[in-house]
């Protein structure tokens, strides 16, 4: 009896094993492939438990999700079009990219350390290619995403590249098949852009001459335009004044010619009430003040109308 348990048990396991052994799991982030002694037998981009082969078949996951890394920092060429004269740049880039073909992955580079490899190097020989048409300025300017745009798409076009597709073209002009990668790549951009820390010290130092030597001709400007300003403005109120002048003085001359000719007809009117009034408009003016003294004769003309 204990013998029939122990089969059984055996057994027991034996299926056990052999179930666990044929039945796997593919994450709603993964996609896998079916390989049998190395070669692909089936793709499985459906998530869900799934049965092959057991003990001949093997399981190989790739991720569906966007994936990432950086390339490592490379020197590059760029040419500033107004000096002529080649820039040395330190660039890095990281790249977002999606595995799409799974068979042609797993054929090309294996896994994804191998693909980083390979990226890698077609990421900087592309950013080699579009940097030596730009300058440094262009990278620190609005060109900045066409730029991006241009390396990505030359990356894509090799990273993406079925087996026999011309993608790439080489130095001589021509083109080459380019086997790709099984994967897009959906976004790349640089990281950092440097100037070589032998040339950095040097560059900053000629950039401060630079700008100093701007600061400096947009100051002489500047007082040369105020200079100007303000001699316009002076000219413009000593016209202004001159003007008001001569008004004013037309304006006070015609005053006293009505005066003169109001007076000359009040004259004519009534000499003595005219004479009158004047000798009022004299005293008054003349002691207006409470401590006025005035030492004059018994018969000066002054006092003439107070003694009538």
């Amino acid at each position: 009896m204990k013998t029939i348990f122990m089969k059984l048990g055996v057994v027991a396991v034996a299926v056990l094993i052999l179930v666990l052994s044929s039945l796997f799991i593919v994450p709603q982030t993964q996609q896998a492939l079916v390989l049998q002694f190395g070669e692909i037998k089936r793709v499985v981009k459906k998530p869900g438990l799934h049965v092959k082969l057991p003990f001949v078949q093997d399981l190989m996951l790739f991720d569906t999700r966007i994936l990432e890394f950086e390339s490592r920092p490379a020197e590059f060429i760029t040419k500033n079009r107004e000096t002529d004269v080649d820039e040395r740049v330190v660039v890095n880039a990281y790249v977002r990219y999606r595995i799409i073909d799974p068979v042609q992955f797993y054929q090309s580079v294996k896994n994804e350390e191998n693909l980083n490899s390979r990226l890698n190097s077609i990421v900087l020989s592309s950013m080699r290619s579009v940097l030596a048409a730009h300058s440094l300025s262009d990278l620190l300017s609005t060109k900045r995403g066409d730029i991006m745009k241009k390396i990505r798409v030359n990356v894509n076009a090799q990273a993406s590249a079925k087996a026999g597709v011309v993608a790439r073209e080489t130095s001589a002009g021509g083109t080459s098949n380019v086997q790709g990668f099984g994967v897009q790549v959906v976004d790349l951009r640089i990281v950092r852009a440097d100037l070589p820390s032998d040339i950095s010290q040097s560059t900053y130092e000629r950039m401060r001459k630079n700008f100093t030597k701007e600061a400096q001709r947009f100051r002489a400007e500047g007082d040369e335009q105020a200079t100007l300003i303000r001699a316009t403005a002076e000219r413009e109120r000593t016209e202004l004044l001159a003007d008001a002048r001569k008004t004013a003085e037309i304006t006070r001359g015609q005053g006293d010619a009505i005066a003169t000719k109001t007076y000359a007809e009040a004259f004519g009117r009534d000499p003595e009430f005219f004479k009158f009034y004047r000798a009022m408009q004299a005293y008054r003016t003349t002691l207006s003040k409470d401590d006025t003294t005035m030492v004059m004769l018994p018969d000066d003309g002054f006092l003439g109308q107070l003694k009538q």
